[in-house]
């Protein structure tokens, strides 16, 4: 049987799955701060079962089932589905160039907090349809029918040429 880890391992864990952690929680979530936040309580709710960690390789995907977890926890909240009033409406569609970055993100924004978990676990993440299912506390169904929902939103911001009619096609 192996020993548990140690704080030093898990010092050089967070060095090492902290870019990672932060890009899949700033998809999720739209703002640095906020994913800032959130891998850091993923993180220390990591730390709080690190002595029971026996296998390194586990760590990362436990680490963001965490996360996951931790932002559909936040997603829950009250709070977080007030709107924002805004003096003006928000463009229908994103201009410019639908394939660059900026314009993703941008439409990832217009999402609904668990359709955008859902986009960013599935295809950013490359988590199968259960996988997201358990990182997320529901079932296979509503992940494939916020999947579709999510993409058919995209394509109509960004166009097929970035989100095709493919994909998201699979039911694995």
């Amino acid at each position: 049987m192996a020993s548990p880890l140690t704080d030093d391992e898990f010092t050089e864990f967070v060095h090492a799955t902290w870019p990672g952690l932060y890009r899949t929680a700033y998809l999720m979530l739209g703002d640095h701060q906020l994913a800032e936040d959130l891998v850091q309580t993923a993180l220390a709710k990591t730390y709080a079962s690190w002595r029971k960690v026996k296998e390194p390789a586990a760590a990362p995907s436990y680490a963001r089932v965490v996360l996951a977890n931790t932002a559909a926890s936040w997603f829950r909240r009250r709070s977080w589905r007030n709107e924002h009033p805004t003096e003006q409406l928000p463009e229908g569609a994103v201009h410019g160039d639908p394939s660059t970055r900026p314009a993703v993100v941008d439409a990832l924004r217009t999402l609904a907090p668990r359709q955008r978990a859902v986009i960013v676990l599935r295809y950013y993440d490359d988590l199968s349809v259960r996988e997201v299912a358990t990182a997320l506390g529901i079932s296979e169904g509503t992940v494939k029918s916020q999947t579709s929902d999510a993409l058919a939103r995209l394509r109509t911001q960004l166009g097929d040429a970035v989100a095709p009619q493919t994909l998201g096609a699979t039911h694995d």
